[in-house]
């Protein structure tokens, strides 16, 4: 078991060993999630989000679908002003 010791400003300092094995550099985000009595740290590193893609299985269409909408909200906007 590694520990760490909260200062009084709630920071925690991750030990390098944990810190090499997940690839949290300077600057890495976390996400922190809590499962019943536990508190977890996930970074949000690139293999993180490569590891995640996919998940979803939508094979494309929720981005396809999300370009529509911008798209038409461009239209939207440009007919907007061109009248005034």
């Amino acid at each position: 078991m590694i520990t760490a010791i909260v200062t009084s400003k709630g920071q925690v300092v991750i030990p390098s060993k944990i810190r090499r094995k997940y690839n949290i550099k300077g600057g890495t985000k976390l996400c922190i999630l809590e499962q019943g009595d536990q508190i977890l740290l996930q970074p949000l590193t690139n293999e993180y989000f490569e590891k995640m893609a996919g998940v979803l299985n939508t094979k494309g269409k929720l981005t396809k679908a999300l370009l529509g909408e911008r798209k038409r909200e461009k239209e939207w906007e440009d007919k907007k002003w061109s009248k005034s």
